[in-house]
């Protein structure tokens, strides 16, 4: 057997490399693939941001039209009520995808910052003093199926912003992606 140490253990190299030489090669990946991959991952994270939606529209529904005791399934928070518009965003992201539509994108942009993350950050503040109530002194007086609604609420609220941190993430590059392609076609 022969030994792996030297000029011709690597098998057949350009003299003078050391091959490490793809470490600063640049990957290069097409647009539409890349296009299509962060469509992809657009509508991936809409799907769990329309799973959210339905989980707090379902709380509001169901303690409004009292199909289960208040002791089942307490009242909404205020922030709670706001979030519902989050839907408008979700719609235009939604209808911009199949076309490349960049103004139902930017529209879904800001409306997720309108609709989504504002009720989120109030909703933060709206239940902090529960929260701290109930981390100091052991006392809730909201629940939802046996369990503290601050709790259940904060755990959906931590899902929800990185949701749609991940989603405003996304929206950006590929909108990106999309000026750099019309930007390549008006150049032809």
């Amino acid at each position: 057997m022969t030994s792996r140490v030297g000029p011709r253990a690597a098998g057949p190299r350009a003299a003078g490399t050391n091959g490490s030489a793809f470490k600063p090669r640049e990957r290069v990946v097409a647009p539409q693939y890349q296009i299509a991959a962060l469509k992809s991952e657009v509508r991936k994270l809409n799907l769990v941001h329309l799973l959210l939606w339905l989980l707090v529209a379902a709380q509001v529904a169901v303690s409004h039209f009292d199909l289960v005791s208040h002791d089942t399934v307490s009242m909404p928070y205020q922030w709670e009520y706001p979030y519902l518009l989050s839907l408008l965003p979700l719609l235009c992201s939604s209808l911009s995808l199949p076309n490349n539509n960049i103004s139902y994108l930017v529209l879904s942009m800001i409306s997720a910052g309108l609709f989504s993350i504002a009720p989120l950050i109030y909703g933060g503040m709206e239940m902090f003093p529960v929260a701290q109530q109930l981390y100091r002194h052991g006392k809730a007086y909201r629940f939802i199926f046996g369990f503290s609604a601050v709790t259940v609420m904060y755990l959906i609220m931590v899902v929800a912003v990185q949701v749609h941190a991940w989603q405003l993430y996304y929206m950006k590059k590929l909108l990106d992606s999309w000026f750099d392609t019309t930007q390549e076609k008006k150049k032809k």
